[in-house]
């Protein structure tokens, strides 16, 4: 397994293969989980050379406090990716070599994708976003990038990224990887105690339970409905429940024909923020 700290070793590196070949990126901020896994299988299974990125990037945080915690587990995330393959190339930069002359984010119009659900709660953090995977994706050039649904929000305004900016990558969206009782794999899950870890299946749970009301009911009666479970609930903290069209991320409160909708979940357990979404149709 390569690890490479330096864009300009990176790139000394890819260009030194004598075959031309395909190319897949994982960008990760490490931590890595069987979420991520299941993207870095994928983009091993589907390209000749996987680069998995791991760098917390600054920038997309909104609270200083919440990047100083960030958990750092480089020598293990090397481990877990040594499982699937001695082949893969590890991009671990430090901030200094991603951004030489000072952190700074990029103002994007991603057409109001940005707005709402993530966006509302977390000022400027896909300007973060969208700054450090198109400094990624123009210093590696993959074929194709591999980003969870769990951020689906996130997907998207990459997909918005990558087209206006004309950058020749296919951005690959994949399942969401959930541990055994249901709650979403995230780097985040790690720093839960057991018996919270065992609670937070409650999130997964009121989202499927929603998605079986939803065929049945308004959006608004079902919004009421999870909204008034986490009201009961003593153990989380709902931020936001909203239900969004797919494609335009538009928050929705009455159904429209042939429209595809996703139910959107950030809640704080522990005082740890947890995401989560499911497909309604």
């Amino acid at each position: 397994m390569q690890i490479i700290n330096s864009i300009a070793d990176l790139r000394s590196y890819l260009s030194s293969e004598q075959e031309p070949f395909k190319l897949g990126l994982v960008p990760t901020m490490g931590a890595l989980h069987d979420g991520h896994m299941s993207l870095v299988s994928k983009a091993v299974n589907q390209n000749d050379i996987t680069v998995v990125s791991i760098f917390v990037n600054p920038t997309q945080f909104n609270n200083s406090d919440d990047l100083d915690k960030y958990p750092r587990t480089l020598e293990a995330d090397i481990n877990l990716l040594n499982k699937i393959s001695e082949d893969i190339i590890v991009f671990a930069p430090k901030a200094t070599e991603i951004y030489p002359k000072g952190l700074y984010s990029n103002s994007y119009d991603f057409d109001g994708l940005d707005k709402v659900m993530e966006g509302a709660f977390r000022e400027g953090h896909y300007n973060g976003v969208g700054t450090i995977v198109e400094i990624l994706l123009n210093i590696i050039e993959p074929n194709k990038a591999y980003f969870g649904e769990k951020d689906f929000q996130q997907l998207q305004i990459i997909r918005n990224l990558v087209a206006k900016q004309n950058i020749p990558v296919e951005i690959i969206g994949c399942s969401i990887v959930r541990e055994p009782n249901g709650l979403a794999r995230s780097s985040r899950n790690e720093r839960l105690s057991s018996e919270m870890r065992e609670k937070a299946s409650f999130i997964y749970k009121t989202l499927q339970i929603s998605k079986k009301k939803f065929e049945n009911m308004s959006a608004n009666k079902v919004l009421k409905w999870g909204k008034k479970q986490f009201e009961e609930h003593a153990d989380f903290e709902l931020e936001y429940l909203c239900i969004a069209d797919a494609a335009t991320l538009e928050v929705v409160s009455r159904k429209k024909p042939n429209a595809k909708y996703i139910l959107f979940i950030a809640v704080y357990a522990e005082d740890i923020r947890l995401i989560d979404n499911i497909a309604l149709n």
